[in-house]
């Protein structure tokens, strides 16, 4: 079976912003790659966090360096004028796939509703990038964009949910992220789900939130990722909580989850790069 982690972050020389990731001030591509082989993952997709102002381009030499390993959602500062000239063969870019927008910084935080993002949609959907939203602030945006651009493909990060919050407090607001299963073109990232438990290992207090995922989505556009630097277990539980703890899930849902769903969405022909 192959196995795609669908968000893995990597920094150098600062300290993740984020206290939830390990507060260490380098996680670079021969740590990830250890840790990958350690646990069995055969692919994973890099977001360039905002912590660090160089991380985009050590996404960028990892994934051109290990391009059957490795690729990547990138970033552009969308509120800047050299942003709109950046767009035009972004995936021309060894390892590129697509965009991933977090709005975690202050100045980001307005961006979806202040039309800063306005121009992306059109150029995206002409261009075939793929679109991540950390959306679980914005989830109402997500349904509009979808519908007026319905060749744009569309992914939510970290299943809608908001950070800091566990078990059904966390998942209050799933019915409104499960509504967007309605339209094709968007796909749910099953990244972190075990933050979002308040147990320990296999955190069965959200299995049932997963399976109305599931049910609602279906396999081929719900991907299973962990954001591994913030997890409270190992990698390899990480996996087994959706290969072993799951039975609901066929063997051939489980291909689609782990990551031959993902690379289909998203067109990385993992065993073509090498």
């Amino acid at each position: 079976m192959l196995i795609v982690d669908a968000q893995v972050h990597l920094w150098k020389g600062h300290i993740p912003a984020n206290p939830g990731h390990r507060q260490i001030p380098n996680f670079i591509t021969d740590d990830l790659l250890e840790e990958m082989d350690e646990a069995g993952i055969d692919g994973a997709i890099i977001h360039p966090p905002s912590w660090d102002p160089d991380s985009d381009n050590l996404a960028l030499e990892a994934a051109k360096a290990h391009p059957n390993r490795l690729s990547i959602l990138g970033k552009i500062p969308l509120d800047k004028p050299e942003a709109k000239s950046q767009v035009e063969g972004w995936l021309n870019q060894t390892g590129m796939l697509g965009f991933r927008f977090s709005f975690t910084q202050p100045h980001q935080a307005t961006w979806p509703t202040d039309g800063t993002m306005e121009w992306i949609w059109p150029e995206a959907e002409r261009l075939g990038i793929p679109v991540a939203l950390m959306a679980s602030n914005y989830m109402s945006m997500v349904a509009p964009i979808a519908e007026k651009y319905p060749n744009l493909k569309l992914i939510v990060d970290h299943l809608g949910r908001v950070g800091g919050k566990t078990d059904a407090e966390c998942f209050a607001t799933l019915p409104e992220m499960l509504a967007l299963a309605k339209f094709p073109n968007v796909a749910i990232k099953a990244t972190g789900a075990p933050s979002y438990s308040s147990g320990e290992y296999p955190f069965s207090s959200i299995h049932d939130y997963l399976h109305q995922i599931y049910d609602s989505f279906g396999p081929d556009r719900m991907f299973w990722g962990t954001d591994i630097t913030r997890m409270p277990c190992s990698w390899k539980q990480c996996v087994s909580m959706f290969t072993e703890e799951l039975p609901w899930l066929s063997e051939t849902d489980k291909e689609l989850v782990m990551g031959k769903g993902v690379c289909q969405f998203l067109k990385w022909n993992i065993s073509e790069s090498e």
